[in-house]
Formats: structure tokens, C-alpha cells, sequence
């Protein structure tokens, strides 16, 4: 096994071991030894992330070829969470700069009492990689940036697993500020905040977005099925956006034996994105 496999393997935690017998051989399990090959050929890069790819090279999932998405010319209402008894931000038109201080100032919820700052999202605004999770915690609360403690160290281990620096790809959240306690968001902040999203989504207009979590999935797919029927399959938002499903990294850190599950969803967001690129190049 060449040391760009090992990288790949060992970045998310994978057990590596080399027999006593054969020192020369490294062996892992062989469902992670073809994931990384896999990865070893669809990492995205700079020089490859569009060209096209044919597919005999290509591993491909079980997937038809999806064409990337056109951009929507404002919010699509669609998309938006079922109306409450609150009104919901017009945010149709809106650049940066005006979504970001509408967020800044927005008190539709309480959530605005109690933060320290709003976590409004972080990365390359034009990147074709969108990785949405639920909510900031206290690290994130405290600093206005997304994916700051732990989970953030996990989630940049896992996109250097797949060629991306953090730095490459948008980062953002369902909600712009923390629950108390670190609490599930409750339906009520989901639908005033989640247009601002949706804006971003639209702004960045990514050709794939990887979602990390169960809350964030549910609301976005606007279902309740468990993260475990998510995951390992494509998805499209309303807008026809392609969307891959995994495990938020706060959750691998408890549950580190599900990183194998969480690098085959990574295998196929390489995957789906490989087969994106061919069809626009």
C-alpha cells in the first residue's frame, strides 16, 4: 500500500497494522483499502476538480450522472421551512454584506439574548464545496466562526482526508446562533433562520454540499428519518442541489467506530463530485 493510501486511512482514524510474518506489507481492512483507492484517484485539486474525467475511470456509485444545479435568481420558498407565527426574513437580493449585518442585528428569536456572538459562516464565498452543519457551540459562540473546537479539528482532518483545505470550501450552519446548553434547535429558530442559509447557498451556489448531522439533514431534506437512512446515498435539495449526508464530527468523537461509515460517505461526495465536474467540463 502506497503511503497516499496510508494518509487517506490513517487521517480519519482507520486501523492500519502490518503483520509479523511480512514486515515489508502494510494491510488494513479491505472495504477501507478500496475506499482509498478510490480516494487515491477522485481526491479533488486545483488542476482536477474540473476536468473532465471519463468514466472508466471513475468509480462510481450507484448513481445516475446529475447535472450541476443553475442558479436561482432569489430564495426559493420551496425551500423554506412551514410559515409560523413569525415572520420570516426577506432576504431575496441580498449580498454579503447585507446578509451578514441582517444577521448580526436579527432578533426574530431568543437566541439573540443569550449569544455571544452570531456565527454567520467562514470560507472561500465562491467554493465548490458547502459543508452545512446544525448549530454553534460554546468555541463558536465565543469566537463567530463555525467548527472552531474539536469537531472543527476532526472536520479539517476529514476534508485534508479528500485533498480540500479548510480554506477552500464554505462553511456554515442551520442556525446563526448557539442554544443554550448546546440544546436541539427548536422548529420555531429552524424556520426564521434557515432562509439565511439558503441565501448563503445561493450566493456561494456550490456544486455539492456534504451535511454533517441529523438535525441539519432532517431540516434540509425536510424529513425525520434517522441520520443512519441518510447517510451513504445522494440526495437533492429542492432546488436540485446534490447533497451527500454523513456523521457530525462531534459525533465520531464519541463514536470513533463510525468513521469507517463517515469515509465511505466521503468517498461518495468525491464520487458525485467527480461525475458534476465531468458534465460541466
Amino acid at each position: 500500500m502506497d503511503s497516499r493510501r496510508l494518509e487517506l486511512l490513517r487521517a480519519l482514524d482507520i486501523d492500519v497494522w502490518q503483520r509479523r510474518d511480512r514486515p515489508p506489507e502494510v494491510v488494513a481492512e479491505p472495504a477501507a483499502v478500496a475506499a482509498a483507492e478510490v480516494a487515491a484517484r477522485a481526491v479533488p485539486t486545483r488542476d482536477t476538480v474540473t476536468r473532465d474525467i471519463p468514466a472508466r475511470e471513475v468509480v462510481s456509485p450507484r448513481v445516475s450522472p446529475i447535472p450541476a444545479a443553475p442558479r436561482p435568481p432569489q430564495a426559493r420558498a420551496v425551500e423554506i421551512a412551514p410559515l409560523v407565527d413569525k415572520p420570516l426574513p426577506d432576504v431575496s437580493g441580498m449580498d454579503w454584506e447585507a446578509l451578514s449585518r441582517t444577521i448580526s442585528e436579527c432578533t426574530l428569536c431568543d437566541l439573540h439574548k443569550t449569544r455571544t456572538r452570531p456565527v454567520f459562516g467562514v470560507g472561500n464565498r465562491k467554493a465548490q464545496w458547502m459543508i452545512i452543519g446544525e448549530a454553534p457551540g460554546a468555541d463558536e459562540d465565543a469566537q463567530g466562526e463555525p467548527f472552531v473546537g474539536k469537531a472543527g479539528q476532526l472536520l479539517n482532518t476529514m476534508l485534508r482526508a479528500i485533498g480540500l483545505a479548510r480554506e477552500e470550501v464554505f462553511i456554515a450552519n442551520i442556525l446563526k446562533s448557539r442554544p443554550p446548553q448546546n440544546r436541539d434547535p427548536r422548529p420555531e429558530e429552524v424556520r426564521v433562520c434557515i432562509p439565511y442559509l439558503y441565501r448563503q447557498i445561493e450566493l456561494v451556489n456550490p456544486r455539492l454540499i456534504v451535511c454533517v448531522g441529523r438535525i441539519a439533514a432532517q431540516n434540509l431534506l425536510n424529513t425525520t428519518e434517522t441520520i443512519g437512512r441518510l447517510r451513504g446515498r445522494l440526495h437533492q435539495l429542492a432546488s436540485g442541489r446534490p447533497m451527500i449526508v454523513t456523521y457530525h464530527p462531534a459525533y465520531l468523537l464519541r463514536s470513533p467506530a463510525e468513521k469507517r461509515k463517515s469515509w465511505a460517505d466521503l468517498v461518495l461526495a468525491m464520487q458525485t463530485f467527480e461525475r458534476l465536474g465531468g458534465a460541466q467540463a
